[in-house]
């Protein structure tokens, strides 16, 4: 085959780059499952114990779960090196630019204390920083101390405390672990794929897990959360939402939070996450703008119906009204994303150093031929 007859997307669309056992997406049934368990499934078990599962393949027993939580709350806990590196940032820094930022920087373990191989455990390593790296910076903008980490708490349980200084319902706690586990890991998105093309480099996993969370930030991926509960702010009530669509699709603007690149159907966790937004939006505001969301979904269906298409809202589209329910601010709604991907980032790393090579792919030049521009004379 000639180098002109070469397949040729430049979005990548349709084409198998790769092999994966971690988690599938069947885009046209609307079916995602995390080893072969569907992720109506998942959602319901314990945050870390899916976690295990993702990373690893199977259920932790009870000596790992026992070593894995006290694992995870041990390095959720800053050091000063660490706090005084993050207390160095401009307070005013997006999460996500912070995190893709102290990634790289953080002194990984050089032996692993778990029964694992010390890649998985610097990978869970990187997962527990995170979510204190996350709960340190909100408390620095809103000029407070820096909580740390109680050991015996749930996962969730921690982070939240350490986020808002105060313990969280148990029924916030559940709804978390839930939308964590929901967003935990997606095949082949554009985050997971740059984080394998940093590992196609042998470059450290450091390294892989900050390329994912830079291209996560982007608001056509894991940005999309923030950007559709904003968009509910500005439009105010659920009785301007009709007039908000039509005006974006007369003027070719997107509307954040509708639609999937790889659903043709319901995104199967938007199923699961706009009941729970529901059952947690509670308060005045919530509900507010929980109602405008489901508005805004309701006068899409309405136009793209008319024009015999079908659309539905993504995983972003009501995770914005869970976080804001639990005190989440808007600008950390993607460092929260980051916080449960990292575990499939860290899942793909190891699946792909057991048969790593170099991705180079080729590009088409149709640039001017070899000889087409004459040097001018002097």
């Amino acid at each position: 085959m000639s180098s002109n007859d070469t397949v040729f997307s430049p979005d990548l669309a349709g084409i198998v780059v790769g092999e994966t056992a971690i988690s599938d997406v069947q885009g046209d049934s609307g079916v995602l499952n995390y080893r072969g368990i569907d992720i109506n499934d998942m959602v319901g078990t314990p945050f870390l114990h899916a976690a295990w599962m993702v990373l690893f393949g199977e259920w932790p027993n009870a000596q790992e779960k026992s070593q894995l939580k006290a694992f995870m709350c041990r390095h959720a806990s800053l050091t000063h090196d660490e706090i005084d590196l993050l207390e160095k940032l401009p307070k005013g820094l997006h999460p996500m630019l912070m995190l893709q930022g102290m990634v790289p920087l953080l002194c990984l373990p050089e032996e692993s204390s778990l029964e694992i191989d010390l890649d998985a455990a610097q990978g869970l390593f990187l997962a527990a920083k995170i979510s204190g790296l996350i709960a340190a910076h909100y408390r620095l903008a809103q000029n407070k101390s820096i909580l740390q980490p109680v050991p015996g708490k749930l996962f969730h349980e921690n982070f939240l405390t350490m986020f808002h200084g105060s313990s969280p319902s148990e029924e916030q706690r559940r709804m978390l672990d839930a939308a964590q586990i929901l967003q935990m890991e997606h095949s082949y998105n554009a985050g997971t794929f740059a984080g394998r093309v940093c590992a196609s480099t042998l470059a450290p996993i450091q390294s892989s897990v900050s390329a994912s969370i830079g291209t996560l930030y982007g608001r056509l991926h894991g940005g999309a959360d923030q950007a559709a509960l904003e968009m509910a702010i500005a439009i105010g009530s659920p009785e301007n939402a009709a007039a908000y669509v039509t005006e974006c699709l007369a003027n070719k603007v997107k509307i954040m939070g509708m639609g999937h690149r790889e659903y043709r159907t319901v995104d199967p966790r938007a199923k699961i996450l706009k009941p729970m937004a529901v059952e947690l939006c509670r308060d005045d505001e919530s509900k507010r703008l929980l109602a405008t969301l489901v508005a805004v979904e309701e006068a899409c269906q309405k136009e793209f119906s008319a024009k015999g298409k079908e659309i539905w809202a993504n995983v972003e589209f009501y995770k914005g009204a869970v976080f804001h329910s639990l005190g989440i601010p808007t600008h950390y709604f993607t460092a929260m994303f980051a916080m449960a991907r990292v575990y499939g980032y860290v899942a793909h790393f190891l699946e792909f150093k057991n048969d790593s090579r170099l991705i180079r792919p080729r590009a088409r030049y149709v640039g001017p031929a070899v000889g087409s521009r004459k040097q001018s004379a002097a």
